[in-house]
């Protein structure tokens, strides 16, 4: 008890050590994992309109993301056990949203293992089940999480999306929606989903990227005074950490959709429990660059028949023009840290915490 109570005193340090836990969970596991899944064949199914070079990676085990989000959940529980008491309804709603979108990229990959093709799940039921959790998690957090429906820029005011709302009585309970709002973080949970899924390309691109940004939501989480999910965006990174020992290339497993959709969701809640939505947008800046990549090419090809890039997402046209793998991974690393960090800079001196 006394030690409980000695560490509590420390959440720094318990930030720290969910890195250190995550971390040490996956680089146990993952062996154990990979194995597994040779025994039983499941692998990566590669595009057949990606990059000839990466015909190589057929067969490479997927679904890594399992591994990453049990070390997650062990790296919060282990450290969560030592904070002091606090509301676990922010922690809760991340979480779940979380899981819930790893549910749909475990089933995406599943069943491009099964049919033995890149396509999985058709993108009209992704985006569906998408849909009904950031909605479910929206409303969660406005009316149990008591998140304002507002979206806070720096250094100017914010802006209210709850000014088109409709409130309903439940047994005395008024349960607000917030049509606005809703659509808003829709756009950012799914929009980042998909993102990080669409960077979820070369080997170690999406962890790196992820590591990156998600260090720092842990520190906007921090000085918010939001210790639960600091400590969560902490397992995250340390997740990220021992993933990349394997991930590496040459990648000996992928994390699959089950990784790339539940991380982008974990980014984006933590920014609508943080109110740091706007900011979010700098910080994760990678994924929306590589995003609005696909959605030009795809835009301008059928316009004109033609394309803006060699081949998209964006990580694709620097492979094209001749970068190694490598090269492009480490550089889209450098990049995501500079935003990153632009990002935390403007949310420290904005005062938005």
């Amino acid at each position: 008890m006394l030690g409980n109570t000695i560490l509590a005193q420390y959440p720094t340090f318990l930030t720290f050590l969910a890195v250190f836990v995550a971390m040490v969970v996956v680089m146990v596991l993952m062996p154990f994992f990979i194995r597994l899944l040779r025994v039983h064949q499941i692998g990566q199914q590669v595009r057949a309109d990606g990059p000839e070079r990466h015909l190589v990676k057929q067969g490479t085990p997927t679904m890594g993301g399992v591994v990453i989000l049990v070390s997650v959940a062990v790296g919060v529980v282990l450290c969560g056990v030592y904070k002091p008491k606090a509301d676990f309804v922010p922690l809760i709603l991340v979480t779940l949203a979380t899981i819930a979108t790893g549910v749909i990229g475990f089933v995406d990959d599943a069943s491009k293992v099964i049919k033995e093709r890149s396509l999985g799940l058709r993108p009209n039921a992704k985006m569906i089940l998408l849909t009904l959790i950031s909605v479910a998690f929206c409303l969660a957090a406005v009316n149990w999480g008591q998140i304002r429906p507002t979206v806070t820029i720096p250094f100017l005011p914010p802006i209210d999306l709850g000014v088109l709302s409709t409130t309903i009585d439940i047994a005395g309970f008024p349960f607000q929606i917030p049509w606005l709002y809703l659509i808003f973080v829709f756009l950012l949970m799914a929009g980042f989903s998909n993102a990080v899924n669409l960077v979820d390309g070369l080997d170690g691109l999406a962890a790196g990227t992820v590591l990156v940004t998600m260090a720092v939501m842990a520190a906007i989480a921090y000085r918010s005074n939001m210790i639960d999910l600091a400590l969560f965006a902490a397992s995250v990174c340390g997740g990220c950490i021992g993933f990349l020992w394997f991930n590496a290339y040459p990648a000996k497993i992928f994390m699959g959709d089950t990784g790339s959709l539940a991380l982008g969701a974990a980014f984006a809640g933590i920014a609508v429990m943080t109110k740091t939505e706007a900011v979010s947008i700098l910080v994760g800046a990678i994924f929306v660059i590589e995003a609005l990549s696909v959605i030009i090419q795809v835009g301008y090809f059928k316009l004109t028949r033609k394309r803006v890039f060699l081949m998209a997402p964006l990580h694709h046209h620097f492979e094209q023009k001749g970068w190694s793998e490598t090269t492009v991974v480490i550089r889209f690393w450098i990049v995501a840290a500079l935003f990153a960090s632009l990002g935390f800079a403007i949310f420290f001196y904005s005062g938005i915490h």
